[in-house]
């Protein structure tokens, strides 16, 4: 099918373009920027006036929670959420039940994912064993399968000996380790920095030395193995700096923040909001400021979504007993460029940390409009207004911290491998 979008401006920092172009894709992948090939009649025209044409985002963590707790999200709802909010592809870590640690349950998912015709899904297998931190997975066979890396998601490699006979052995094979630092015994229990917030409220903390002790601990071993390390969700200033230091030294090293991490404070948790129970937990202003310097400076490589999808029963309990995580899908694009606009940065270089970077973090082709690519294009309206809406969400996880906050910018059509998967908040039939 020929489609014609229409006097969109398009963005896309891989080739420094920014400027009112049509753009023409043909048999699912862009055939040409401004001018129409020869002979090409469009069977559809899209009109992008006053719009954006961006390429499809790129997430590097989104839980689909399929297989296993089906009861949260189903892949369908989770998929939809994502065309909801221009994510074409996305990595989804090893945390399903069971375990993504057999190469079976990786091409199930993989097949799965790809009958639905929607995002990509790139799956991230374990490290170790059901993500217990004793007995190292197969990684040849799980990347035979469709992995593109391997995690220990939210769960720590205690045993050093263990993590640093994971990291030679991704290191031998090229593999990409996607790791969150914690120490689990000092953050054991906690559900909220540790600080005043929770001395007030009477909540168990976690110290910002749990994310920073554990990642010096990975930084060793990753500068003695020369494995490719991937630092996913940091949290605080101290992790920036260490991070900082490495790649000054020379380390091939990249990392992540959340979209949460990167607007919130351990202030927002409010009167015991669990909406803003997060893994790891939303921390200072001094934390988020850090973060934020982090992305311009180029420590930090990426924003995530880390979407997190968490059943109304289970969000609706005290903030200690309350299930972590936030439903991000359908806000990772217009909160990223609200920090953009707040930290007075080109848009083109802000989506540079959703499309293309984690694109080259995951190995994958995708997160540019460049001629000869898959067509996974997003229109965006950037003047629209809004409220965030838990209830209205796209995904089955209607639990976000964001409620009532005006958002301005939103997804209008979403298209993957040039076939039209969404469109004003509509799903097309398939």
């Amino acid at each position: 099918m020929n489609i014609l979008i229409k006097q969109g401006r398009l963005m896309d920092a891989s080739q420094s373009l920014d400027q009112v172009k049509d753009l023409y894709i043909a048999d699912g992948n862009i055939v040409a920027i401004g001018e129409a090939p020869a002979d090409f009649i469009a069977d559809q025209t899209l009109d992008a006036t006053g719009k954006w044409v961006l390429p499809g985002l790129v997430d590097l963590c989104a839980r689909l929670r399929e297989p296993g707790s089906e009861y949260k999200a189903t892949l369908l709802s989770e998929l939809r959420a994502a065309m909801a909010g221009g994510v074409t592809s996305l990595a989804c870590p090893p945390d399903t039940d069971p375990v993504l640690d057999e190469p079976g349950l990786v091409e199930m998912l993989k097949h799965r994912a790809k009958s639905q015709a929607l995002a990509h899904v790139y799956p991230l297998g374990a490290v170790t064993r059901q993500l217990q931190g004793q007995l190292l997975t197969e990684m040849y066979a799980l990347t035979a399968a469709g992995c593109v890396g391997f995690s220990q998601a939210d769960t720590a490699i205690v045993d050093t000996q263990v993590l640093w006979r994971a990291f030679e052995y991704a290191a031998s094979f090229g593999y990409t380790l996607f790791m969150r630092a914690e120490d689990p015994y000092l953050a054991k229990n906690g559900v909220a920095h540790d600080g005043e917030v929770a001395s007030r409220l009477g909540l168990k903390g976690i110290p910002s030395a749990a994310e920073s002790i554990a990642l010096q601990t990975m930084l060793r071993i990753a500068q003695a193995t020369g494995v490719k390390l991937h630092i996913a969700r940091v949290s605080t200033a101290e992790s920036v700096e260490l991070i900082r230091q490495a790649k000054q030294s020379g380390m091939a090293l990249s990392a992540d923040v959340s979209i949460q991490h990167l607007h919130l404070t351990d202030m927002d948790i409010g009167f015991f909001d669990s909406m803003v129970h997060l893994k790891p937990p939303v921390r200072t202003q001094r934390d988020r400021d850090a973060l934020r310097a982090g992305l311009l400076d180029g420590t930090l490589d990426a924003i995530c979504s880390d979407h997190t999808p968490v059943d109304d029963d289970a969000k609706a309990l005290p903030f200690a007993e309350s299930h972590a995580g936030a439903s991000a899908l359908e806000l990772l694009l217009p909160l990223t460029l609200k920090w953009a606009a707040q930290a007075k940065l080109a848009p083109t270089q802000a989506l540079t940390k959703i499309t293309q970077t984690p694109a080259n973090i995951l190995g994958i082709a995708a997160g540019h409009l460049q001629v000869g690519a898959s067509a996974d294009v997003v229109i965006y309206d950037p003047e629209m207004e809004w409220r965030v809406d838990g209830r209205a969400l796209t995904s089955q996880g209607k639990n976000t911290p964001f409620v009532n906050h005006a958002v301005t910018g939103k997804v209008t059509t979403t298209l993957t491998q040039g076939k039209l998967v969404f469109q004003q908040e509509t799903l097309q039939s398939r």
